[in-house]
């Protein structure tokens, strides 16, 4: 018994829709991100980015992004 191979695009549409289904788009984002090699030279950008700042400036910019923590 013969099975024909689908074409990867169909194979790869049903897969993003069952992970969506399973596991919901925010954790189906974060697998697939796993998988992608990313551009550019952080290290570069990160200076360039953060060049005026102390890490006291960094850290309380964090904190005030961050929301309240619930009990």
């Amino acid at each position: 018994m013969a099975i024909e191979a689908r074409p990867l695009v169909e194979i790869t549409k049903e897969a993003l829709k069952v992970l969506n289904k399973e596991m919901g788009i925010v954790d189906t984002v974060r697998f697939i991100n796993q998988f992608t090699t990313g551009y550019g030279d952080y290290t570069q950008d990160r200076e360039q980015l953060f060049k005026d700042m102390t890490l006291d400036d960094i850290i309380s910019a964090v904190k005030k992004k961050q929301k309240p923590h619930r009990n």
